[in-house]
């Protein structure tokens, strides 16, 4: 598993910090009588909690919640109960109705995103930025051994935000993603010699990043539940269900091989958010929860795009059938848009031009032609567009 630099003898330190229920975390911040409730963050007509004559405050509860938004984040009290991320909030309120319910408030989050990274970057400079909760950080130049360096990385963001993260340090991002997730919240995990074997593999297959529901449900088709059965299974046995590539690819991860860099973010040529559905959806049928999912993935590019300061003109969908073929389509727009409601507006022309013969594996949004915005056009509003599909 050892991987060493090309221009020195040394192995390899990849960290991989990813912050603990993060828009949850914020919020109780600004309201620390939820702590240690469950609190679940999103939905378009949730709303600020009132204040009683006595000045006390009044959350509203999940089960109260009428309408078809989706859980951006919740507390880990919350996800106990069996709710979870992209989850309906209508369907959230079926298994933990009592929960609070708070709006998301896309501009703190941004605000504690900034902080941590700048306190991050203090300590070590080299980081790719991987969304606005987690990053890759490239420890192989520093002095410091591994675990000094996970406290001061985990000290510098407490003392910038006041909330805690996870870190997973090992040779490659692969497995440091996966280490992150070990020991949360607020924990720290090494992988180093042996600890492929001891750690890693009695792991789910699904545990990897990229090896989503469906490839999960085959691979236990197979008989190959954890990961450590995936490293033992031989390539012309993977190659008879997954394609060359992916098989190759499947036993690399199993065997935690990553050579991938930590590349320093640069502007970005276009901003994209993607996601395969835990089973084929049928357009009419799964309407409702299709889209959930676009209004989920417009919101994600759109919150990139402000974090990053861009807008965009050109719009994109990207569209996988039940049989792996995949169409693509894209709008270029008179005036840049930077807006969930916008973005969603063009995704849905675009999706209007794709037959929907088939049932859909995965949808994804995407949005070109970036720029600085407010130089000179004003954003183009929803309004201005056609009703769109899966609306």
């Amino acid at each position: 598993m050892s991987l060493r630099c090309s221009n020195e003898n040394q192995e390899r330190r990849i960290a991989h910090l990813d912050m603990d229920a993060f828009y949850a975390s914020v919020e109780l911040l600004r309201y620390p009588e939820l702590r240690g409730l469950p609190v679940v963050i999103g939905g378009r007509s949730a709303t600020r909690p009132g204040v009683a004559p006595d000045g006390t405050r009044l959350y509203s509860r999940l089960g109260d919640y009428v309408g078809r938004g989706v859980i951006t984040t919740a507390t880990y009290e919350a996800r106990a109960l069996g709710v979870h991320s992209a989850m309906g909030l209508m369907k959230a309120a079926r298994l933990a109705p009592d929960a609070i319910l708070l709006p998301a408030d896309f501009t703190q989050y941004r605000l504690y995103s900034r902080r941590f990274k700048e306190a991050v970057a203090c300590i070590a400079p080299q980081i790719e930025d991987r969304g606005i909760d987690e990053i890759y950080l490239d420890l192989t130049g520093l002095e410091q051994d591994s675990l000094s360096l996970a406290h001061a990385l985990k000290t510098a963001v407490r003392e910038a935000t006041g909330l805690s993260c996870s870190i997973g340090i090992s040779p490659n991002k692969l497995l440091s993603k996966i280490a992150s997730d070990l020991d949360k919240p607020d924990g720290i995990t090494l992988i180093g010699e042996g600890d492929l074997q001891a750690r890693i593999w009695p792991l789910p297959v699904g545990r990897i990043n990229g090896i989503g529901p469906k490839a999960q449900a085959r691979l236990g088709e197979m008989g190959i539940h954890t990961i450590g059965e995936l490293a033992g299974t031989p390539l012309h046995v993977l190659v008879t269900q997954f394609s060359e590539r992916y098989s190759h690819w499947l036993l690399e991860a199993a065997h935690g091989r990553d050579d991938r860099p930590v590349v320093v973010e640069s502007t970005p040529k276009s901003v994209s958010r993607e996601t395969t559905f835990e089973r084929d959806l049928h357009v009419q049928r799964d309407r409702v929860e299709l889209g959930r999912i676009l209004d989920g993935l417009c919101e994600r590019v759109a919150d990139d795009l402000s974090r990053k300061s861009l807008a965009g003109r050109t719009i994109g969908v990207k569209v996988r059938f039940e049989d792996f073929r995949t169409v693509t389509r894209d709008l270029t727009l008179p005036q840049a848009i930077t807006e969930a409601p916008a973005i969603r507006q063009a995704a849905g022309l675009c999706l209007k031009r794709i037959p929907m013969e088939r049932r859909l594996r995965l949808l994804g949004v995407r949005v070109g032609a970036l720029a600085l915005p407010g130089k000179g056009d004003d954003s183009l509003e929803p309004h201005d567009l056609q009703l769109d599909l899966f609306s």
